[in-house]
């Protein structure tokens, strides 16, 4: 076995983080010693044990962390958060050699947890699978390089290019299998966001009910408090925040952000500040289309299904890397990379 696929394996752990994590990064780490894993494990969940720390405890005899190499997927921690260093704990363990796939832009490490390690004599070595690193960690490293939430943007449109019918009628254009995909993605990010228009014609309840996880916290936008108080986005059962320009007194998970103008840039501020680290935008068209126009996304996720309007609202015009096309049951899945 060489370095990558030892590292291509706790990149595999990593990912099964996602979700639970947030807003730290999902982080995977293997030891290995004589071509063999002595032990594995990943941030399970935020607040609880790091990869390195379920690593090591997972390892029976530890005399044998001394002759090991522990691959990581970040770069240790180097300060006290909700749990000790995990630099430290390697350190300590004596670990031989520690091979890092990406290093933290979090400034709280940011080479801190490397140095300290080759402080220790312990032989450090970086960059290995460092773009399926990011890949894998694209909303932490968007978090703290762009200072702003990873951006996607999903929508379902027909083949003749409509999102809605005239009436904004848009029940049901994809088929039930890619609905539930998409409850699944809302249990994956941390926020979810719809326009004026969606809340008012769809009344959605932006949840997770046809999947097993969290919700997502929940934004929609009321320039002028004119929605109906008795939508679902106003029930009480998740945490929910509405910009607007008016004022409204905040009731049970129901938070009112009053700003003097509502912009993607006003937007994204606000939720960035929140230490939220991902947002599906679930439209409507406008929405869309403000977002695309100022460049502020990052992946979109577009099903096309096999019906037609004739007429209606038009589907936005995304520009950017196609990464993946795919058949969800009937519908054509496309999803796109911002270049």
């Amino acid at each position: 076995m060489s370095d990558q696929q030892w590292m291509q394996r706790a990149l595999e752990l990593a990912r099964l983080g996602l979700g639970n994590v947030s807003p730290n990064p999902m982080v995977g780490c293997v030891i290995v010693k004589d071509d063999k894993i002595i032990g594995e494990g990943y941030h399970e969940q935020y607040g609880g044990p790091h990869a390195e720390v379920n690593a090591v405890q997972a390892v029976k005899d530890q005399s044998l962390l001394v002759q090991s190499t522990a691959y990581v997927t970040l770069e240790p921690c180097s300060h006290f958060g909700k749990t000790p260093p995990c630099a430290d704990l390697l350190v300590r363990h004596q670990v031989k050699r520690v091979v890092i796939c990406n290093e933290d832009p979090n400034p709280l490490v940011a080479g801190q947890g490397i140095e300290r390690l080759r402080n220790a004599g312990i032989e450090v070595e970086i960059g290995l699978l460092k773009e399926e690193g990011r890949v894998l960690n694209r909303r932490f490293f968007t978090a703290f390089e762009k200072k702003r939430p990873y951006v996607i943007l999903k929508w379902a449109q027909t083949t003749d290019g409509f999102v809605a019918r005239e009436n904004y009628d848009s029940k049901w254009i994809s088929n039930t299998y890619s609905r539930q995909l998409v409850h699944k993605w809302r249990a994956e990010e941390d926020a979810i966001l719809v326009g004026t228009n969606t809340a008012r014609y769809d009344n959605p309840s932006l949840t997770t009910r046809d999947w097993k996880g969290k919700n997502p916290v929940r934004f929609f936008i009321d320039r002028t408090l004119e929605l109906n108080k008795g939508m679902h986005l106003m029930d009480g059962t998740v945490p929910t925040y509405c910009f607007t320009e008016g004022e409204d007194e905040n009731r049970q998970n129901l938070t009112f952000i009053q700003q003097e103008q509502i912009t993607p840039e006003a937007i994204l501020a606000s939720i960035s500040e929140m230490k939220i680290q991902s947002l599906i935008i679930e439209g409507g068209s406008g929405l869309f289309n403000s977002f695309i126009e100022r460049g502020l996304w990052d992946e979109a996720r577009v099903f096309i299904a096999p019906h037609t309007f004739g007429k209606g609202i038009a589907a936005p015009h995304i520009s950017g890397e196609l990464l993946s096309a795919e058949d969800v049951l009937g519908d054509r899945l496309l999803i796109y990379k911002n270049h």
